[in-house]
């Protein structure tokens, strides 16, 4: 299971990285048979890729017609960022409450972790910290109904969160928001602790505008605020 949703997200990012940057356009048909064949993996996982694709608006599956590159609109990518926003600062609050002085510890240790990915400039590696990162917040809020909530949110929301680090200088804005969150957990500050989070939301919706401005020339011209 564990492969196949690796496939799965291998084929997920690389087409959503293809969209966002305009190399594959709006009416493009992906074609099952010929993505399996270019990703050496079976349909499957290609299938699996395009409703994940699909679930965040970057892809629209029809009876009878497969799946085609959509249309981004701006209310769907802002519906997408502020509700992950809103929950994971309520998440946030929640851990500042909640979390043991063991998995404040460990919280911590995770964002120094962050921390040395920012210094050697390795994006890709810093998004699987962000997502492991994201993850412990969730896990420290300590509200079952509300980790499973965000989580599957997140995996809908991936595609777009990973290309907020194609910016420049994204890496070590994303870390030092993160520690305004991490500190103000480690302090049990839930006010703060849900205020750095939101504005963490905030930041990584713009950061996510400006990317996809610069790749289409087109300034604000996805989701602007």
């Amino acid at each position: 299971m564990a492969a196949k949703h690796t496939r799965a997200h291998r084929v997920r990012d690389a087409l959503a990285d293809e969209i966002l940057a305009g190399k594959l356009a709006a009416g493009v048909r992906l074609d099952e048979t010929r993505l399996a064949e270019r990703f050496a993996v079976s349909r499957t996982p290609v299938r699996e890729a395009l409703r994940e694709l699909a679930a965040t608006g970057l892809v629209s599956i029809k009876a009878h017609q497969g799946a085609m590159v959509a249309t981004i609109t701006d209310e769907r990518v802002a519906e997408i960022f502020e509700t992950v926003a809103e929950l994971e600062a309520v998440c946030a609050r929640l851990c500042a409450i909640k979390m043991s002085p063991a998995e404040r510890c460990s919280f911590e240790a995770l964002h120094h972790e962050c921390g040395e990915l920012v210094r050697s400039g390795d994006a890709e590696r810093y998004h699987l910290a962000n997502a492991a990162f994201h993850a412990a917040i969730r896990q420290g809020s300590h509200n079952t109904m509300l980790e499973e909530t965000v989580a599957g949110l997140r995996n809908r929301f991936a595609p777009l969160s990973r290309a907020q680090f194609r910016g420049p200088g994204r890496l070590a804005q994303s870390y030092a928001e993160h520690a305004a969150i991490v500190n103000a957990v480690l302090r049990g500050d839930a006010f703060e602790a849900y205020r750095t989070a939101l504005l963490h939301g905030s930041s990584i919706r713009r950061a996510f505008i400006d990317y996809t401005a610069a790749q289409s020339g087109e300034k604000g011209s996805v989701a602007a605020e």
